[in-house]
């Protein structure tokens, strides 16, 4: 039967498979590439991952990292310290748990290797707290506990804050109190001017403190204002010439991120056009229904993404234990650097700026949504 000879080209227009060939003296580099030459399965997503996130860098595009679950307990922090030192991160939207078991490596307080197979009931009576196979004690909790509620309580008199706004003066405070702040990524966003959101501030052990404070502190207290959250997001992107994002994983997070791109279109009403790029890396399947497997090609229905003929997003299904750490090496391996955008710093700018165009589009078209 006579092939159709327009369609071969079109679909057999990529490299030729070959066996991957591996070396004592191979870098994670070198597998990287080796995976672009297999291209198959998500090893192939994964290289393509690692060369989107590096465009997205060489075009200076506004970078979000979005950090679901509890990735600091298994060590995946230092990935992100790594990335901000070198300016590849420019916000950051995260589970609070995620935050909060940062704080014990600034602390200087362990965390242990322990094993899924266990008796969990020992645990509890041990004292011990279980996440997988890491393992957490109660004197480690309460000592997090303690210097949290220290801080709340040094902020004084009565404060209406942002996610972002307490989590730099929390990373202030642990650059200034803590024996190892160089282990916290929390202290070195706050060192470099990177906003850290939380989009569900009342669902981890910050926000149990905060709320435990306003139970019983005399002197003032701190109320987190998540429509701030909302303001400032939609306002770093509203501000930045290019968007992308950097998904560990789904949830809150990631719909936090993506939801912008709709605040700007169809609740302010603004000609937006949806993020530039987008890489996750889940382990969530589409199928489901769920937001977490959402992909991003769905997120174009949404406006959430911007449809362009190169691809501009790319999903992994990994583990981001193990994939993280790979596409880490990868970008570092490559030089690439550049000066930090210190977007804490141009947060009240940027509001502003957006509130001006937001009155001015009212002002000029009836028809626009009214707030």
């Amino acid at each position: 039967m006579k092939k159709h000879a327009s369609l071969r080209k079109k679909y057999l227009c990529k490299a030729q498979i070959l066996p991957i060939t591996f070396r004592e003296d191979m870098k994670v580099a070198d597998l990287v590439e080796s995976f672009s030459c297999s291209g198959a399965f998500n090893a192939g997503r994964l290289a393509e991952a690692c060369k989107l996130f590096l465009k997205m860098v060489e075009e200076d595009t506004t970078i979000a990292l979005t950090l679901s679950g509890a990735m600091t307990p298994a060590g995946l922090g230092g990935t992100v310290i790594s990335m901000m030192e070198r300016g590849l991160i420019d916000f950051i939207i995260s589970t609070g748990a995620n935050l909060y078991h940062d704080l014990h490596f600034a602390i200087g307080l362990p965390i242990h290797q322990g094993d899924f197979r266990v008796d969990d009931s020992e645990l509890f009576k041990a004292g011990i707290e279980r996440i997988y196979d890491i393992f957490i004690t109660d004197e480690v909790l309460l000592e997090t506990d303690a210097f949290l509620q220290q801080v709340i309580e040094d902020a004084g008199t009565d404060r209406v804050l942002s996610t972002a706004e307490f989590h730099y003066m929390l990373g202030k405070a642990i650059l200034e109190k803590c024996p190892y702040p160089e282990h916290s990524l929390v202290a070195h966003a706050a060192r470099y001017d990177v906003p850290i959101f939380t989009s569900s501030p009342g669902d981890s052990s910050i926000g149990m403190n905060l709320a435990a404070k306003k139970l019983t502190q005399k002197n003032g207290n701190i109320t987190i204002d998540s429509d701030l959250d909302v303001l400032q997001t939609t306002a770093i992107v509203y501000n930045s010439k290019k968007n992308g994002a950097l998904a560990i994983g789904g949830g809150s997070p990631k719909n936090f991120y993506m939801q912008t791109q709709p605040t700007l279109s169809q609740i302010f009403g603004f000609d937006s056009k949806g993020h530039d790029y987008f890489v996750q890396i889940t382990t969530d399947s589409p199928q489901w229904g769920g937001l977490s497997g959402a992909t991003p090609r769905e997120a174009i229905s949404w406006g959430k993404m911007c449809e362009k003929e190169t691809q501009n997003h790319v999903v992994v299904y990994c583990d981001a234990t193990i994939a993280m750490p790979i596409l880490t090496a990868y970008i570092l391996s490559s030089k690439q650097k550049r000066n930090p955008k210190r977007l804490y710093t141009k947060l009240p700018e940027f509001v502003s700026t957006m509130k001006k165009h937001v009155e001015n589009l009212q002002k000029n078209n009836p028809l626009s949504p009214k707030m």
